[in-house]
């Protein structure tokens, strides 16, 4: 672990994200001044409210895939500007490529400019549908380029392709977080994937829809673990891609069959066909995060889910239902 030696002023895209979010509050928390960055596009302003009345932290309404000007001087840059979620990116799929591409390239220049570390957000994505399990930062991956998901998962990949030649070519400082599935407060319940989907059907008592017959895996990190394993990237001082994810895999059947007894639901679990290219398993070999940034989680995910669950509850759409 090398530490931080620049400027203690950070960019962080996607601010108002649900990642994006709980990035500008631990590094506020660690001393830093925060520069939030977000369209609001698929963002809420709601997650970083708080943080407005603060002197350590500034906010642009802006979209990083137009030129990005943040005036003074930068120590570092978190680009974490995407959507996330197949729901968003099925529905602005250019956008999505565009925050990817002209958007890292806007950023890799500014920080090029300012002489800043540079962070991307990559994802598990780039590894599509592995045939190789767990999944090593060393595996190339098994992605359909022209499927509905390609135009986030070549986007994370055509990200970490040019992180890279901006790091070989003009010697910039750079890191690239591969992130497996994350949960926590502040997710959006309608983003449409497994979590917050099967938490709001719970909390309204309807039945709880599992794609496919419910087997593929999946490995859910506590938000809290997450932002620990991407400050210890930061601090350090490797340049290569490196997983960060819980390796606890479960079948997504056992998932929704953990969320009814969380909740007390009456809900049924009801199976509907799986979406084109949805992945069948997904599990982080985090061996390289132990080895690098002495980093795994910690958050088991009985604590986790009631956590997050908590959370939801206090929803304005479940006031009414729960009060």
């Amino acid at each position: 672990m090398e530490g931080f030696k620049k400027t203690k002023r950070i960019l962080i895209t996607g601010a108002a994200g649900f990642l994006g979010s709980h990035l500008c509050d631990r590094f506020i928390k660690e001393g830093f001044q925060v520069v939030g960055m977000d369209n609001l596009i698929t963002g809420s302003l709601s997650n970083i409210e708080h943080l407005f009345k603060l002197k350590e932290f500034e906010f642009y309404h802006h979209d990083v895939s137009k030129f990005v000007h943040v005036p003074g001087d930068l120590g570092y840059i978190l680009h974490f500007a995407s959507p996330a979620s197949p729901i968003d990116y099925l529905k602005i799929p250019i956008q999505t490529l565009k925050v990817g591409s002209l958007g890292t390239h806007n950023l890799l220049g500014l920080a090029k400019a300012k002489n800043a570390t540079m962070l991307i957000a990559s994802t598990s994505e780039v590894y599509g549908d592995p045939v190789v399990h767990p999944q090593k930062e060393t595996y190339w991956g098994n992605v359909n380029p022209i499927g509905p998901r390609g135009v986030y998962d070549e986007a994370k990949r055509f990200q970490e392709a040019m992180t890279m030649a901006y790091h070989t070519y003009h010697g910039l400082d750079t890191r690239i977080v591969r992130i497996f599935n994350t949960y926590g407060p502040r997710m959006r319940l309608n983003d449409g994937r497994a979590l917050p989907a099967f938490m709001g059907q719970a909390l309204k008592d309807i039945d709880i829809t599992v794609f496919g017959d419910g087997s593929q895996t999946r490995s859910f990190c506590y938000v809290d673990d997450l932002i620990e394993g991407i400050y210890r990237l930061l601090k350090s001082d490797y340049i290569y891609p490196v997983n960060v994810g819980n390796p606890q895999e479960i079948t997504i059947k056992q998932f929704a069959e953990e969320i009814v007894e969380l909740s007390g639901t009456k809900s049924k679990i009801v199976y509907k066909d799986l979406p084109k290219d949805d992945p069948k398993q997904r599990r982080p070999d985090i061996s390289l995060a132990k080895e690098v940034l002495g980093w795994e989680p910690k958050v088991s995910r009985q604590e986790g889910l009631k956590i997050t669950f908590d959370y939801f509850k206090t929803l304005p759409e479940f006031q009414e239902v729960h009060s």
